[in-house]
């Protein structure tokens, strides 16, 4: 397993570089000059052009890409322009209410569809299947920004049952109950697309290994329904879902970039469409990898737990 683990790890490698060079090189290539949107009003040609040998914008792009990759290794991602403190501590910072709404979207996504699934798989072409089916047709079909806005207009603005918006509410608050209510939509909203997608994958694992001759031995001898479900089926049925989570764990850390706007969620995601926005290249730029290596990791996790329920995998 170890040897297994370093071999993932080192073939990550190859990956993270690749989203380094492409990061850097779009960042590079956007239209305008960050000295000039830094400087603002003060933008002076003199200014600019001291404000740019400051920054290193005026070395060769492939050297300030090596010193931008050097300063990163050694975990300097370099300081924020707009925000004045270093790109490391602000994404730190953001990344803690990421991670707590991609975390409870993707356990909510993952409970749901799985359940989801294997009722449907049980139960294929009676009134259950097809109902989920029709359900998570719809789901998949939503776009999670606009279920998003739909549901404070409904939720907060006509119901008033929901806060609007935000991690706390602004006077009082800051408690476990008050950050759960404002996490109920944008949570729901960000899981229902890829609840859809495990339902209907985890569905399709069902019944294949519920047509498998070992479940019907099973059922010939007498065990108990649930036990053959639970504990036979879904188990083999893992082994094909795990890496749907995985890939859905990267949808969810992804797509909370929208659902942090629409819902001012104070993540990375925010701060990646605050920081393009203020033209802050360093910040962007630390953000995407950053995210980028959080998504990375969380494959190689699911490729460990998937060889932990398939041993072939490995070889």
């Amino acid at each position: 397993m170890g040897a297994y683990i370093l071999k993932r790890l080192i073939s990550a490698v190859p990956v993270l570089l690749g989203i380094t060079i492409i990061v850097f090189l779009i960042m590079a290539m956007i239209p305008g000059d960050p000295a000039t949107a830094i400087l603002g009003s003060y933008a002076t040609p003199e200014n600019v052009e001291k404000l740019n040998r400051d920054l290193g914008l005026d070395q060769p792009l492939i050297n300030r890409y090596f010193i931008w990759l050097g300063n990163m290794l050694t975990g300097d991602f370099g300081r924020s322009y707009s925000l004045n403190r270093p790109v490391l501590d602000e994404i730190l910072d953001r990344f803690n209410a990421t991670l707590i709404l991609a975390g409870v979207s993707f356990v909510m996504c993952s409970v749901l569809g799985i359940l989801a699934g294997v009722v449907s798989a049980t139960r294929q072409y009676g009134f259950a299947d097809k109902a989920i089916t029709f359900i998570v047709l719809i789901g998949i079909s939503v776009p999670s920004f606009f279920l998003g806005m739909m549901m404070i207009l409904l939720f907060a603005v006509n119901l008033r049952l929901l806060p609007v918006s935000g991690m706390y509410a602004i006077y009082g608050g800051g408690d476990l109950p008050d950050l759960a209510r404002h996490l109920i939509m944008p949570a729901t909203a960000l899981a229902v697309v890829a609840t859809g997608v495990i339902a209907r994958l985890s569905r399709s694992a069902m019944l294949e290994v519920l047509r498998q001759d070992y479940i019907r031995t099973a059922r010939a001898k007498g065990v108990d329904e649930r036990r053959v479900i639970m504990g036979h089926a879904l188990r083999a049925a893992m082994v094909s879902i795990i890496p749907v989570l995985g890939i859905q764990a990267g949808f969810v850390l992804s797509g909370s970039v929208y659902i942090e706007i629409v819902f001012q969620w104070p993540g990375v995601g925010r701060m990646l469409v605050d920081a393009i926005l203020k033209r802050d290249i360093i910040l962007v730029q630390g953000g995407v990898v950053f995210v980028a290596g959080a998504y990375v990791f969380f494959n190689i996790v699911v490729d460990v737990a998937q060889s932990l329920l398939d041993p072939r995998i490995k070889t």
